[in-house]
Parts: structure tokens; C-alpha cells; sequence
């Protein structure tokens, strides 16, 4: 058995067909998937007919599944079968969310870059989706890297940045009153299999440049999530019922855009643990 892998835009992305996730993997099937993602940073599985335990046995191919780091009770309460799957919805029972992140607009972040180890991967299984909207935008780091004035890149290759989120929070200027986890990592990292740089930073999860005078930091991040946000470097997914969606963390960042309050969103997201991440002038 050989997957087919398809780009989907000059920016980021492959579409994998061939594939039942329902069945796992061999050793030669995992070796092609991984390839792609190193490739193409994001893969889209189509048509995946998947249960929790499908997609926790898929996720255990990449590593440790990730935790749910929260100091308040999860939403999903007792819904889910294991503790590392979040419900990202917007679904109410009783008034209140069956799961996180329910409603509007998500700024661009990296998921658990907040923590001493991110998160390598994160897979997301779509359950319900709305007729418009509510789609998910993916920006490539390594082209942001690569984008940024040499200057810059000379200034700034030593520094290292705040990540700091509060559980639920969609935009930078509504945090919620639990935080999740604050942590500082280089700015420019380097990816640990490859070994390219990218940029590690994003609007909604970076504070400030450590060491840099206030202004002068806001100003900094203000013009490298623009350039990180530039459309070429941009693939929007939209997304069908039974897409698998899996992206890494430590090149991409991503973000969701707008939908109706009044149409039902259902995702179930897994993630995998990662590493410190390492400066990329230590890895030079």
C-alpha cells in the first residue's frame, strides 16, 4: 500500500489520499506520512470515518499524546474517552459549551507554546461545520523566517520571547482568568529532524521580545506577525465532515476565521508532546 500525497497551495499543505485511518499503520505507511510532513508541514486526510480510539492510535505513532494543562475543569468533562482529546465546539448543553474554544474568530498561535514542550503535532478531526466560516488558516514559519529583513534576522538572532496564554482565550485583548502557562523560547528556533529555522512567535501568544524596552518590542512583533501573515505564506482550510487535519507546531502557526453563532461547529483535537525548543544560532 503507497498513500498519494497532493499539494495544496505554494504555501503549506499536502492532501494524503490512499489512507483509512481506521487501520494502522505499517511501518512503510508511517515512514511516507512522515515524510510529508516534514515536507509540507500540514496534511489533510480526507473522507476519515474515524472514533476517538482511531485517532488516539493514529496519534501515538508520532509520540507521547499530549495532556490538557488546565488549573480549572475541562469543558468536555466525562464526553471524551481520553484525557488528552480536547472538544472544539460551540455546541451548548445547559447553556454552557460542550467543549473549548466555542465561539468567533481565533488569532494566529502555535499550540502549547507556552509550555517547556510544546506540542510536536496537533490533529484535528471535524465532526460538524457550518455552512460558511469557521475555517482554519495555516501560516508557514519557515517562509516567515526566511522573509524577514537580514537586519532583523542579525538583531534579533539571539532573543527570546514570552509565550503566555490563558485557557480559551481567541483574542489577545480577552484573556480568560485562568492561565494556562508562560514561558520563554528562542524567537528563531530550529525544527530538531530537519533542522531549518523558523520563526517562533505569533499575535495571539507572544507577549514581548525579552531584554527589549516595551515599545520597542511591541513594534518588533508587530512587523513579524504581519510578514508571517502575508497571503503567500498563508493556506486556508476549508473544512468537510470526516477531515483529519494534522500540522506541526514547530514551523507553523494557525488561526480560524468567523462563522455563525447560530450553526454548530464539532472538532475533536489530539496533540502529541515535543521538546524544548532549540535556538537556531545554537544549532547553526
Amino acid at each position: 500500500m503507497s498513500i498519494t500525497v497532493e499539494p495544496v497551495s505554494e504555501a503549506v499543505g499536502a492532501r494524503i489520499t490512499d489512507i483509512d485511518l481506521r487501520e494502522d499503520m505499517s511501518p512503510e505507511v508511517f515512514k511516507a506520512v512522515h515524510q510529508a510532513m516534514l515536507d509540507h508541514q500540514v496534511l489533510i486526510f480526507p473522507g476519515q470515518e474515524i472514533s476517538e480510539e482511531d485517532q488516539i492510535r493514529f496519534t501515538r505513532h508520532f509520540g507521547e499524546p499530549g495532556g490538557r494543562n488546565r488549573k480549572v475543569p475541562t469543558a468536555e468533562g466525562d464526553r471524551v474517552s481520553h484525557p488528552g482529546i480536547m472538544l472544539i465546539s460551540n455546541i451548548r448543553k445547559d447553556g454552557k459549551p460542550i467543549g473549548s474554544l466555542p465561539d468567533g474568530e481565533m488569532m494566529f498561535h502555535s499550540d502549547g507554546a507556552y509550555a517547556k514542550r510544546p506540542f510536536r503535532y496537533t490533529m484535528l478531526f471535524a465532526i460538524e461545520i457550518p455552512s460558511v466560516g469557521g475555517n482554519t488558516k495555516f501560516a508557514n514559519m519557515y517562509k516567515a523566517y526566511d522573509a524577514l529583513p537580514a537586519a532583523l534576522k542579525t538583531r534579533l538572532a539571539d532573543a527570546h520571547a514570552e509565550q503566555v496564554y490563558y485557557a480559551g482565550s481567541v483574542q489577545k485583548d480577552k484573556p480568560s482568568d485562568s492561565l494556562t502557562g508562560s514561558r520563554i523560547h528562542p524567537l528563531f528556533t530550529a525544527h530538531e529532524e530537519p533542522g531549518r529555522t523558523a520563526l517562533f512567535a505569533s499575535r495571539l501568544i507572544t507577549t514581548r521580545i525579552d531584554g527589549l524596552p516595551e515599545a520597542e518590542s511591541a513594534e518588533i512583533l508587530e512587523q513579524i506577525c504581519d510578514i508571517a501573515e502575508r497571503d503567500e505564506f498563508v493556506y486556508e482550510h476549508v473544512w468537510t465532515p470526516c477531515d483529519l487535519v494534522m500540522w506541526d507546531n514547530r514551523c507553523t502557526n494557525h488561526a480560524r476565521t468567523d462563522f455563525s453563532e447560530g450553526e454548530r461547529r464539532l472538532l475533536r483535537r489530539t496533540t502529541v508532546m515535543g521538546v524544548d525548543p532549540l535556538p537556531a544560532a545554537a544549532a547553526a
